[in-house]
């Protein structure tokens, strides 16, 4: 097992390690206090202006994307962009070379979407970390704080890597011929029945996580029920949702369980409808 994924106690000891970004909203962050030492980058703020608003991420506690936004058509689906990114981290004080574990209140998953934002712009994956269970977990056992954090701005150096897990539509289209690929719709069951990419299998990414302890799931569980859904190591895993904010959780659990040949398809669902392409129905 690797440490992507790390419990709180490994976070707890290392509090003058890493640098902690908290991506709920800054209501919260200062309401209800945070993780010492935390930084808010609210979630809103490392999204495409243009999908922020419309896909639900702040205002809807269950994890579902909205149907009705428009696909960029640029390939950068939901980005906020590079400069826009080096700005933000930047105003947060954190450097390409910092290690960073991110939480937020709802399992993760908007925190892995940062990590996953953070990891296309260039940040070394080994140095990104999403904190297992999120701040209402954290707070049960361990020291909250309403104080800010001092931090002075940095240069955060923008590097885009030569390769990333990022496929285009085309490359999804020739993915649901190819049986050593299994494409893999991280929606609910409800989403997928009205529409989906045909020959995909579902994984609500919700499946994952366990409610009580708002973390993952046991290792030997999740993977039964990957094997279930015939998700296998040795395939690759093409990952999409509506707008690419569930399968970042996904994508970051299947990397911390060692899965070697990881796709995500940034356009999801949302650029897959926009450009017409067919989908399958039912279960």
């Amino acid at each position: 097992m690797s440490e992507i994924v790390v419990p709180a106690e490994w976070v707890a000891d290392r509090l003058d390690e890493v640098r902690i970004v908290d991506v709920r909203d800054a209501w919260e962050f200062d309401g209800i206090g945070h993780v010492p030492g935390a930084v808010n980058v609210p979630f809103d703020s490392f999204r495409a202006d243009d999908h922020a608003a419309e896909d639900g991420a702040t205002t809807d506690p269950d994890g579902r994307d909205a149907d009705d936004t428009e696909a960029s058509g640029d390939g950068q689906g939901m980005l906020p962009g590079a400069d826009a990114f080096a700005d933000l981290m930047s105003e947060a004080g954190i450097t390409a070379d910092d290690r960073i574990v991110a939480y937020d209140d709802t399992h993760g998953v908007f925190a892995a979407r940062f990590l996953v934002t953070a990891e296309l712009y260039g940040h070394h994956p080994g140095r990104l970390h999403l904190l297992d269970g999120d701040f209402s977990a954290w707070r049960l056992d361990h020291e909250t704080t309403s104080e800010g954090t001092d931090f002075e701005r940095s240069t955060y150096e923008v590097d885009p890597p030569a390769e990333t897990p990022l496929v285009g539509i085309d490359a999804v289209a020739a993915a649901t011929d190819d049986p050593d690929t299994v494409v893999v719709d991280t929606r609910e069951a409800w989403e997928f029945e009205e529409g989906h990419i045909p020959g995909a299998v579902r994984l609500d990414w919700r499946e994952l996580v366990d409610d009580e302890t708002r973390g993952l799931k046991p290792r030997d569980e999740i993977e039964s029920t990957l094997d279930d859904r015939g998700i296998d190591p040795d395939k690759r895993v093409l990952l999409y949702c509506n707008t690419a904010r569930r399968i970042s959780h996904t994508y970051t659990v299947l990397r911390h369980l060692g899965y070697p040949d990881l796709a995500f398809y940034e356009g999801s669902l949302t650029e897959w409808k926009a450009a017409g392409r067919d989908l399958e129905t039912g279960a």
